[in-house]
């Protein structure tokens, strides 16, 4: 494939994709700014302004990074995707020692009051190394199924399980599916010989976690057995687990159709905790109504849509399985983060790309899109064939 300029590179980069990218953020941004207003001054006595600073800080860091990797051809994610996930691999290992708890999760840093999710980190990290090795595999075809699987959970599992032993279920689920969906993606292998592999793996884990929770004495936290439990009815358990969903419900219930007005949100006065986070858009369609819901989630499926469609036009085996992976990611976030506040699913507390507060999934959101950017740039300007 030629060289292309970076100036080329803005030009060929999916607009729409870049657009809706932008009118999120801003959406974002502005709902910070109201959501976190209680909380800011009541509980922690700082400025009104105090999350959004950091919050715009946060994604000045992700666009710098984005830019960097938005910079660099996607052929080089094959000479160092191993370092950068031993690298991952060591951060999580080492906080699974001596991290910092928030939330019943150990797998915080904090440096200088700002406090970092490495675990959020790993999964682009994850996506890029699962696309990077699965591309060897099925170009060399040097390796035997029994081979490939052995690499396969070395690179795909040993995440997710450490950051399981860290407590944090939600992150668990979405880099163990992102790592089953590409793995079932995979094209060297056929669905038979998948789904017995699986089969084996699935009775060594459940195997594995009897051990882990005879060792400790449980295997999942009251809460997070109260929020599987419970997640039908989260109401019943209104002062403990249901508490959270239930004040989304009457969030969602007074903002109707065109909302209470910006800045009017109720809820947000200490019945949801901390709701610039997980449950912003409780907050969002409280002040704004179910039409600005409903437009945030066109928004959504307008970003899968034009992923998807760059995942079609992938001109490498990687860019297919970098852009299914973002799929993947983006896709269990909203399914997570929405069914969640709506109580179809368990609360997991993960966040909504681009709108919740979070410097750590913001950084590394926005490193995913990037990727993304990068294979659409890449198969606009490269002629040849995935089967060369």
């Amino acid at each position: 494939m030629k060289k292309v300029s970076f100036r080329q590179k803005l030009k060929d980069m999916d607009k729409p994709l870049l657009i809706v990218t932008i009118i999120l953020i801003v959406i974002g941004s502005l709902s910070i700014i109201s959501a976190s207003s209680s909380e800011t001054v009541s509980r922690y006595h700082y400025s009104i302004f105090h999350f959004i600073i950091r919050h715009v800080m946060m994604l000045g860091l992700g666009g710098i990074g984005a830019l960097l990797i938005f910079s660099v051809p996607s052929k080089m994610y094959q000479r160092f995707y191993i370092i950068v996930w031993s690298i991952i691999i060591a951060i999580l290992a080492y906080l699974l020692i001596y991290g910092m708890s928030k939330r019943g999760s150990i797998n915080w840093i904090e440096i200088k009051g700002i406090k970092f999710q490495p675990s959020e980190l790993a999964k682009p990290a994850l996506i890029m190394t699962l696309a990077c090795l699965f591309e060897r595999a099925e170009k060399t075809k040097m390796l035997s199924n029994n081979m490939f699987v052995g690499f396969w959970i070395i690179a795909g599992l040993f995440i997710p399980g450490i950051v399981f032993m860290q407590g944090d279920l939600g992150t668990t689920l979405i880099l163990g599916s992102i790592s089953l969906c590409l793995f079932l993606s995979y094209t060297g292998m056929q669905m038979k010989e998948k789904l017995k592999y699986l089969g084996i793996i699935f009775i060594s884990g459940v195997a594995i976690l009897g051990i882990f929770g005879m060792s400790r004495g449980y295997i999942l936290t009251k809460e997070q057995q109260s929020r599987l439990l419970n997640f039908f009815n989260p109401c019943a358990d209104y002062d403990n687990t249901g508490y959270q969903t239930c004040n989304a419900f009457i969030a969602f219930n007074n903002g109707g159709l065109t909302g209470l007005g910006i800045g009017k949100s109720k809820q947000k006065y200490s019945y949801i905790p901390e709701a610039h986070t997980d449950s912003i858009f409780a907050i969002i369609v409280e002040e704004t109504g179910l039409l600005m819901g409903i437009f945030i989630i066109i928004l959504y499926m307008i970003m899968l849509k034009r992923i998807y469609r760059i995942y079609l036009n992938a001109s490498t085996l990687r860019g297919k399985y970098i852009t299914f992976g973002t799929i993947v990611y983006l896709s269990l976030h909203l399914l997570l983060n929405l069914g969640g506040l709506l109580g179809i699913l368990p609360l997991t507390g993960v966040p909504l790309p681009l709108i919740s507060y979070g410097g750590s999934f913001t950084i590394s959101f926005l490193a995913t899109l990037a990727m993304v950017q990068v294979i659409c740039v890449e198969s606009k300007n490269q002629k040849i064939k995935i089967s060369d």
